[in-house]
């Protein structure tokens, strides 16, 4: 008889923000495959009893390519293991958990679908960041910054994000920050348009880096910014106060 996969989002790290119904799952586990955002609160509280997988991507490298995590999802299910494929943020968010899903339904497999808060929401939160605001966005858009907007025919409409008044927020965007922040300007978005990165989110040693879109890339180069984080561009980042006392990690 066959086991059940999960695919779990842990939120944007720690435990704070990791649901009731993530962490029940969680703890039925007979196997968890798991990446390293969920930050080392959450992996440290895993089932001592459960194998453990390492699927994350260090530094540009994938420990596990994608068919091969979707392989070994399959084969511990099919031998009647509680399946959990633990993610960072939630899994249908640039998560590739709509490929996992596919391969599972596929194997014949069942599977449930356990939210996460997204990162792309409680890290710009978490530093008094609103990605709505009524004198400054009325809208929001996420999109992925690992596509190279040089490419010959990128998937984003570069023009029409030029021309976006809300907020835009990028996940997966430090490496090809000057060339997104170029493809904005290019496109007609001001250069002055306001920006911030936010690494490791929720996490002690969180660090915010603001700026402009004209100025960004070579702050961000400056200070050494590094992935995770998430990079927030509008009028909205008038709200950041770094003064602010009673922003607090959730993790710890």
């Amino acid at each position: 008889m066959n086991g059940k996969v999960y695919l779990v989002g842990s939120g944007p790290g720690g435990e704070g923000l990791l649901t009731k119904r993530a962490r029940l799952v969680i703890d039925s586990a007979d196997v968890v495959l798991y990446d390293q955002l969920p930050g080392e609160e959450i992996l440290a509280s895993l089932p001592a009893r459960a194998e453990k997988i390492d699927c994350g991507k260090y530094g540009g490298k994938h420990t596990l390519e994608q068919d091969e995590i979707e392989d070994l999802i399959v084969d511990r299910a099919k031998r009647g293991m509680n399946v959990i494929r633990l993610k960072g943020g939630d899994p249908f968010l640039f998560g590739r958990g709509g490929e996992e899903l596919e391969a599972v339904r596929s194997a014949g497999i069942p599977v449930e679908m356990v939210p996460g808060v997204s990162s792309a929401l409680a890290v710009p939160a978490s530093v008094g960041i609103p990605l709505t605001h009524r004198n400054y966005a009325s809208q929001v858009t996420i999109l992925t910054g690992n596509e190279d907007p040089t490419k010959p025919e990128p998937a984003l409409d570069w023009q029409l994000l030029a021309r976006s008044r809300g907020t835009i927020v990028i996940l997966m965007g430090v490496a090809n920050l000057g060339k997104i922040a170029d493809a904005l300007i290019r496109n007609g978005k001001a250069g002055s348009t306001m920006v911030a990165i936010i690494e490791r989110g929720l996490r002690k040693d969180r660090r915010v880096t603001t700026g402009s879109l004209a100025t960004i890339a070579d702050s961000a180069r400056k200070k050494g910014v590094k992935p995770p984080a998430v990079i927030v561009i509008g009028n909205v980042v008038k709200m950041y106060n770094p003064d602010n006392p009673d922003l607090i990690p959730v993790e710890g």
